[in-house]
């Protein structure tokens, strides 16, 4: 017998599971779809601005979040070149929304407190979608083990090789010829550093520190390798080596360095940086019908802004939001009213999301070849100018009214 479905969301990362919680609090049933056999709560560190923090309160999670992870206290940004800071933040300031609060949270700890706040059963595991058809006023889902399922709204938060944006018509996100790698460091004792987010800028690359809590810290390093260089992307020993070796040839401090010499590099971890050509948002169907995409499906972006996770958590409010007023309304008429009543709610959310989308990809674009730049002239502006001005650029773009559930 074919299962029929309200709301379908495909994929159980940060997009999928916010908006399948955010959907339950306005009393709206959703089925996530997962294709791994579990949570794929495996990962590294978040870090979570203003913005991120407002839609996890919305979402009822936020003050468990912040039991287990430190608030930041500000940040430091120095040169790789010079060694020489060239900017400092305080994240104690007001913003329209109030004080900034800027904390680094661990992502499998984030999806398993989104999870264990879903009805029992939200989330199938191993359900892969291989294909989608329409069937009236229904999507018609085939998954990978020849069964199938009904549904009257489908969001795709199945990441960058989304099945869904592929189906909408949205170009496939192209690689920035960068690379990035990260991991923790855990001290048993605990790490006894400041709770502050440090940055170095220059040489190439781009590399940082985050605090989680008393023993943890987040660590990650963006560049861009040359031909010879992309073969120790496959493994985590030459990765870690490729690391020490480029920050030892730097002015980043031994103490930044010893961080990620002593953490632990059981595998790769090293990945291409994708993003979605801005523009395409501006033409392109984020929505269609009674489907739509959310997250990385709908904006992946290069982490130089900090927002790829925090604006897919604005993606949950906003979508809930929309989704929540078409299906709960009166639908006198039968099933074409309810399904013109989806389309205008989905039509809503992706005007509410495409410029907020367009500005954070572009924008992230272009402060990553800022700050990875070691051309002489961008490296002295960036230095002397430009570091002040994306610092205080990252609190602005966090404090942004997305609207309440």
């Amino acid at each position: 017998m074919e299962t029929v479905e309200d709301v379908v969301i495909i994929g159980a990362g940060i997009a999928g599971l916010a908006t399948a919680l955010g959907l339950h609090r306005m009393g709206v049933r959703s089925l996530v779809l997962e294709s791994s056999d579990s949570l794929r709560a495996a990962g590294f560190g978040l870090a979570t601005w203003n913005n991120a923090w407002r839609a996890l309160d919305a979402l009822g999670v936020g003050d468990s979040l912040r039991q287990s992870h430190v608030r930041l206290q500000g940040a430091t940004v120095a040169s790789a070149t010079s060694g020489a800071t060239t900017s400092q933040l305080t994240f104690t300031t007001q913003g329209k929304s109030g004080e900034h609060e800027v904390r680094c949270l661990r992502r499998n700890i984030l999806l398993e407190t989104l999870e264990k706040e879903l009805p029992l059963g939200t989330v199938r595991y191993s359900s892969k979608v291989a294909a989608i058809e329409e069937d009236g006023y229904f999507k018609l889902l085939h998954l990978a083990d020849g069964s199938t399922l009904k549904t009257k709204v489908l969001i795709g938060c199945d990441g960058v090789n989304s099945v869904v944006a592929k189906w909408l018509g949205l170009k496939k996100p192209a690689f920035t010829e960068r690379s990035a790698s990260r991991g923790f460091t855990e001290f048993p004792n605990g790490h006894g550093l400041k709770l502050e987010f440090v940055q170095y800028f220059g040489e190439g690359f781009r590399t940082g520190l985050l605090p989680c809590d008393e023993k943890t810290i987040y660590w990650f390093f963006t560049w861009i390798p040359s031909e010879q260089e992309k073969e120790v992307e496959q493994s985590a020993t030459k990765m870690k080596q490729y690391i020490l070796s480029k920050l030892k040839h730097s002015s980043v401090p031994e103490e930044f360095i010893h961080i990620i010499e002593i953490s632990d590099l059981s595998n790769p971890v090293s990945a291409q940086l994708r993003y979605r050509w801005p523009f395409s948002l501006l033409w392109g169907d984020i929505s269609k019908e009674n489907v739509c995409v959310a997250g990385d499906a709908f904006h992946p972006m290069t982490p130089d802004l900090g927002q790829g996770g925090c604006s897919a958590l604005e993606d949950s409010i906003v979508l809930a939001r929309c989704l929540s007023e078409a299906l709960l309304g009166e639908h006198n008429g039968g099933a074409e009213v309810e399904y013109d009543k989806i389309e205008k709610g989905l039509e809503k959310y992706s005007k509410e999301r495409r410029w907020r989308s367009f500005k954070l990809i572009a924008t992230a674009y272009v402060v990553g070849r800022i700050q990875q730049s070691n051309g002489a002239i961008i490296g002295f502006l960036r230095d002397k100018f430009l570091s002040r001005i994306m610092a205080r650029l990252l609190l602005k773009i966090a404090d942004f009214d997305f609207g309440k559930l």
